[in-house]
């Protein structure tokens, strides 16, 4: 066998050896001697008896190895002007000052802080302070609307807020203090400090409950690491999209280390000293992964980048960075490519641009469509790889291995099961389905080290919404297919699985024949309610910069792809020519909002829109009068 086959099946059928052995890359006060303890199943908990401190790991342990003058993070802010530089040594001192500070204001052991800010150092040094004293920290995206952050304050009962005075964008500034209290205004608990991170471009209002991040910490003492259980939690973060109360994914300290520590080198082939770019926020969980821990667990340098690394009118973002600092690996989302295809389909930024350390680019969050595939691959001449996972997760589930043994791509999938992650495909009822057949995705139990646990305090819930429509399996949500080869193809979450005339189809095999026409930049087909048919799709594209086709003669291209490619029965008549597509800001386009418009329901806009504006001016499209 080659190196993945031995790696994955030893990795299911020797589950504590395997991973036993993954913890060793791990400095434990305590080193476990059990991997799993399933005696709850389907609840379990990994290292059970194992002991150590996420901060440490993740700073000191490099310091005291004598690595205390490798940049451990590089702060990129084009929208500040902005560049600066941590060693492991400056950014553990850092943490270790502002730990104290948080003490001093009474949080201990086990309480829970929100952090509320930008894509700044700070943010960082908040999380890695959590994690030093055994606080858990709940990061909300800066800027989230009050009654977002309101739910997240009242689910997770924080004793301290930690906030910026505003956030900075390309076209705006965005004070965060009014979001704060209106927030607070609409919640039972009171937290009795937030901590404010001053910026120049709006300051906050100090006093009362307001105390600034600067004068807090010019009077702390630095705080050393707590050790804690490698089953205590190291942070909870929300979904987005939770209607009620949200779902607070909880992640635990001992597993989530290891699992990370393991993916850097076996998945992504970073090790110690590589520059390493995450374009994603720290507000989600991409964020948390790879551009905070899994880095820095392993000795690597961070790109924490503050602005948008695409948009009009600079498309060259992502080659600059990659130039300036010497990034060896990205990892960013596949909408970020469409949109620079969009504005430069010739590729000709990167051209101007010293490229030599790039090796590898990551794509994940969304399905990455052939035709961005092919383009990326063409143009920059390095690998390009899709790979999957979920908030839930905390890291790939499938992925083209690239430190253990790198796999011929195939456009249009993730590639293979990664390691721990023990995949299958059921139909309706829960039977495996055979290879070429599309169905729903699930792991079997046990889910491996980093993924969650539970969801914040409700046990029960978390059962019901990911583990009982299966026995034995987590649910991902995702529907797909695993070829003849093993690789795994993720077409899209279930419900964009439509049935037309009784027949299954997936949007997202439209999508991708959508998106291979040469004038498309990007697109997103829907399911919609059909009297005759039950469900019809619709197509939305959006065009090339430049791209010289009239709607109609479009229109008639598409409609003739999609019948020669996926047949007569998808029924596929309806595209439309649009200016933009509603994204969340973390990229994913907003199909179920677009459905819900389309089918008539009194949809609301969510919270996580990036800009809503763009589906105010899709409204008549998706439902004309």
């Amino acid at each position: 066998m080659g190196a993945y086959d031995e790696t994955y099946h030893r990795s299911l059928e020797d589950v504590e050896g395997f991973w036993l052995d993954a913890a060793a890359a791990i400095d434990w006060t305590r080193p476990p001697t059990r991997a799993l303890d399933d005696s709850r199943a389907p609840l379990v908990r990994w290292f059970p008896d194992g002991e150590l401190n996420t901060s440490y790991n993740a700073l000191d342990r490099h310091v005291e190895n004598g690595h205390g003058d490798r940049t451990a993070l590089i702060y990129d802010s084009p929208v500040t002007g902005a560049v600066r530089r941590f060693s492991y040594a400056e950014l553990r001192d850092e943490v270790a000052l502002f730990a104290g500070a948080l003490r001093s204001l009474g949080v201990a052991k086990g309480d829970r802080v929100i952090v509320y800010m930008p894509m700044v150092p700070e943010a960082v040094i908040a999380m890695l302070a959590c994690a030093r004293i055994g606080a858990v920290h709940s990061v909300v995206f800066g800027g989230f609307a009050p009654k977002e952050l309101a739910a997240r304050i009242e689910d997770a009962e924080p004793a301290v807020i930690v906030a910026a005075s505003c956030g900075i964008e390309p076209t705006r500034v965005v004070e965060y203090q009014p979001i704060v209290e209106a927030a607070l205004g609409l919640t039972t608990h009171q937290p009795d400090q937030v901590v404010i991170l001053q910026r120049d471009r709006a300051r906050a209002r100090l006093g009362g409950r307001y105390v600034d991040w600067a004068d807090l910490v010019a009077r702390a003492e630095p705080a050393g690491p707590v050790p804690v259980a490698a089953t205590d939690p190291l942070y909870v973060l929300y979904t987005s999209g939770t209607t009620g109360r949200p779902k607070g994914v909880v992640r635990d300290n001992g597993g989530h280390a290891v699992a990370l520590a393991w993916s850097m080198a076996a998945i992504y082939d970073i090790g110690p000293g590589d520059v390493w770019w995450t374009a994603s926020d720290v507000g989600w969980v991409v964020g948390h992964s790879y551009i905070v821990y899994a880095p820095l667990l392993i000795g690597a340098t961070t790109v924490l980048y503050e602005g948008k690394p695409v948009g009009t009118p600079d498309a060259g973002a992502f080659w600059r960075v990659i130039s300036d600092h010497g990034v060896k690996a990205l990892f960013t989302a596949p909408t970020a490519l469409r949109a620079i295809k969009r504005l430069d389909s010739r590729a000709a930024e990167p051209k101007k641009y010293d490229l030599s350390s790039f090796r590898t680019l990551f794509l994940a969050g969304e399905r990455l469509d052939p035709e961005t595939y092919h383009w990326a691959h063409r143009h920059l001449g390095t690998p390009v790889i899709d790979h999957w996972w979920q908030t839930e997760t905390g890291w790939a589930i499938a992925a083209n291995l690239h430190g253990l043994e790198p796999m011929p791509v195939k456009p249009g999938s993730a590639t293979v099961p990664v390691p721990g992650w023990d995949v299958r495909v059921l139909d309706p009822g829960g039977t495996e389905l055979p290879a070429g057949q599309e169905g729903v995705i699930a792991i079997r139990l046990p889910l491996p080290p980093g993924a969650l646990p539970t969801l914040w305090g409700d046990d029960q819930r978390f059962i019901e919404a990911y583990l009982s429509q299966y026995e034995g399996y987590y649910l991902t949500g995702d529907s797909g297919y695993r070829d003849a080869d093993g690789y795994l193809f993720v077409m899209g979450r279930t419900d964009d699985v439509i049935n037309v005339a009784g027949h299954r189809l997936s949007t997202g095999a439209m999508e991708a024949v959508l998106a291979a026409h040469p004038a498309v930049a990007e697109c997103a087909v829907i399911g919609v309610h059909d009297e005759l048919k039950g469900q019809l799709p619709r197509g939305f594209v959006v065009l090339k910069a430049g791209a010289e086709i009239s709607g109609e003669d479009l229109r008639e291209e598409l409609i003739a792809a999609v019948r020669r490619d996926i047949g007569p029965v998808a029924a596929f008549r309806a595209v439309s020519v649009v200016e933009a597509l509603p994204k969340t800001r973390s990229g994913k386009i907003l199909r179920k909002t677009m459905r819900g418009i389309a089918d008539g329901r009194d949809e609301p806009v969510p919270s996580t829109i990036e800009d809503p504006s763009v589906l105010d001016a899709l409204r008549p499209v998706l439902r004309p009068e």
